[in-house]
């Protein structure tokens, strides 16, 4: 079946559930404005208003193809942006929502700009509270035209520069992609039962085409085929053609949160209307190998490092009595 068309860029009437919809609209009476007093969201004529417009169109005919943001009729000054999360990283196919303000100075100041988090962690730049971290919108640090520039930057800049820092860059810590690509699934499951107003349809129609792809990364994290965060069509082919086909290492604590998600976002597709017939491997079955015992070369390495740490008292006997340790626990030769 076809999904309907979703354009990228409309003005759309309900704001009701936009973050910043229960403010009260501000502009009224401010002289920022060729024509006088009055509100500058609502005057054709004031300079914020032909700014914003600017901006509609620049959206309207520059959007890339992961970017889709609707505007609201009667609050020109509030906007939505949705972002879908790139291959090759912890974020892939993910649906990634942003609740958009423009100051009454604008474009003086930058505009407000809050991160649908649904309570979850993503990474160091989109908090669990909503809030950005990023240098264009003066919320990190940056230096010239990295930061706002009154004359220069545009709500297009700033969408891009999300996906790009933001929902790109993996994380320097494996642990902290598996947060990542977790969250994601969490956020999925989420979405499909809350979605956002005026794009329900898209997102239903999303997670429909991008079931299947999401479901194999899936498995290919669990299982180790995949390094968190680097799958796409290419590398899982590759893995399941290399010689020698090898795994990466897998915590058991990420494969019971994987193994206890499984299920919640396989019902949740099947609610949305995937369906289980174009898709064959629908059980997870997590693999669990014993882990290889330490070497003797990791084991002296381990054991040479231990006087240098904080919180290891520099004695003999505190050596003695962690290898004792580890042995006892089954980790050395």
């Amino acid at each position: 079946m076809t999904e309907p068309t979703f354009k990228q860029f409309d003005i759309v009437s309900d704001h009701s559930d936009h973050n910043y919809s229960k403010e009260e609209k501000q502009g009224q009476g401010k002289k920022n404005n060729k024509s006088g007093d009055g509100d500058c969201f609502t005057n054709s004529g004031s300079t914020v208003y032909k700014k914003i417009m600017r901006e509609w169109k620049i959206l309207e005919n520059g959007l890339p193809d992961t970017i889709y943001v609707r505007v609201y009729e009667k609050r020109v000054d509030l906007m939505r942006a949705v972002i879908v999360g790139a291959a090759g990283t912890p974020y892939h196919d993910g649906l990634y929502f942003f609740d958009i303000k423009f100051p009454t100075n604008y474009p003086n100041r930058p505009p407000q700009v809050h991160y649908r988090s649904h309570g979850l962690s993503t990474n160091e730049h989109l908090g669990v509270n909503g809030h950005i971290c990023l240098s264009l919108l003066n919320t990190w640090i940056g230096w010239g035209k990295e930061r706002w520039v009154p004359s220069q930057s545009t709500i297009l800049q700033v969408l891009v520069s999300i996906q790009a820092f933001a929902l790109n860059a993996k994380a320097e810590y494996l642990s902290d992609n598996e947060v990542a690509f977790i969250n994601k699934c969490i956020s999925t499951v989420y979405l499909l039962r809350n979605p956002p107003k005026n794009f329900e349809g898209f997102i239903a129609g999303h997670f429909r085409s991008k079931a299947p792809d999401i479901l194999r990364a899936y498995i290919a994290y669990a299982n180790g085929r995949v390094l968190v965060g680097h799958y796409n069509n290419e590398t899982e082919v590759a893995c399941l053609t290399a010689e020698n086909n090898s795994r990466y290492y897998v915590p058991e604590t990420f494969k019971d949160r994987m193994e206890e998600l499984y299920p919640v976002l396989v019902q949740a597709f099947k609610k949305n209307g995937f369906s289980a017939e174009d898709w064959v491997e629908e059980d997870l079955i997590v693999e669990r190998k014993p882990l290889k015992p330490f070497s003797w070369h990791a084991r002296k390495c381990f054991l040479a490092c231990l006087p240098c740490l904080p919180w290891v008292a520099n004695d003999d006997d505190d050596d003695d009595r962690d290898e004792s340790l580890l042995t006892s626990k089954g980790k050395l030769d």
